[in-house]
């Protein structure tokens, strides 16, 4: 047995059992310990399991903090991946950017880019672009506010952004896995991650490394919907060459 069919039979076995240990595996399949660790380590880095002190479980679903624990996480990264970003994005374009401390951390990039047009539904990032005196045309989207993320949600702020069409939708999330895609831990703000999408010519995901190989409950899209995705040096080759076997063009900090 080839080691990614066998690898694929232990991650199913996790599914149906819950957990399983090395030495259980390594008796199961006949092989060594060393072995089935080396085989565990490759799924966990795919997120296809969690490992644990002695085997692995099923892979949790990502969850989120507040938004000033999420803001003092990845702080270089984010730097970064705002760098990478303020590359990319071109004088004159229209912008949808939804609430997030990695789109926050790209506002003093952005602002230095003549003649945008930004939609957000993110108070914050419309208050810092100002501070940069960026020269852009900002339309806040209305809707239910929330204080902690400083962002509006719900069935108003989706029907203003039908009202207008991007160049780029800029989203961030929280986790990212090249067969279940891009997923965000709350709902209100996966849906407005998905009308921004329905309503852009381009998608632009921003994830620093950490969040790849993971699960979080809503789904925002498919790995084929993205354009281009940003991330940090840090994010594995493994990762790197899943998402470009789907096309996807990933961006870490200078490479390409």
């Amino acid at each position: 047995m080839k080691p990614i069919q066998r690898q694929l039979k232990i991650a199913e076995m996790i599914r149906r059992q819950g957990e399983a240990s090395v030495d259980a595996l390594a008796g199961h399949f006949g092989l060594s310990t060393e072995t089935i660790r080396r085989d565990l380590a490759q799924l966990a880095e795919t997120g296809k399991i969690q490992k644990i002190h002695g085997g692995a479980r099923v892979a949790r679903l990502q969850s989120e903090g507040s938004f000033a624990e999420r803001l003092g996480r990845e702080s270089d990264a984010k730097t970064a991946i705002a760098e990478t970003l303020a590359g990319i994005i071109q004088p004159g374009e229209t912008l949808f950017i939804d609430t997030g401390s990695t789109t926050l951390a790209a506002a003093d990039r952005l602002a230095r880019i003549p003649g945008l047009t930004i939609i957000t539904n993110s108070a914050r990032l419309a208050d810092r672009l100002c501070q940069f005196g960026s020269d852009a045309a900002i339309y806040l989207l209305g809707g239910r506010y929330h204080e902690d993320n400083a962002e509006t949600t719900g069935p108003l702020a989706i029907a203003q952004i039908a009202a207008f069409q991007a160049d780029h939708a800029v989203l961030t999330v929280a986790a990212v896995d090249p067969e279940f895609g891009v997923t965000d831990a709350s709902f209100e703000e996966a849906q407005v991650a998905r009308a921004m999408i329905e309503n852009a010519r381009n998608v632009i995901i921003l994830a620093d490394s950490s969040k790849f190989g993971r699960r979080a409950a809503f789904s925002v899209c498919k790995c084929t919907n993205i354009g281009a995705l940003i991330s940090d040096e840090a994010l594995g080759w493994t990762h790197r060459e899943l998402l470009a076997e789907v096309g996807v063009q990933v961006w870490c900090g200078n490479e390409r």
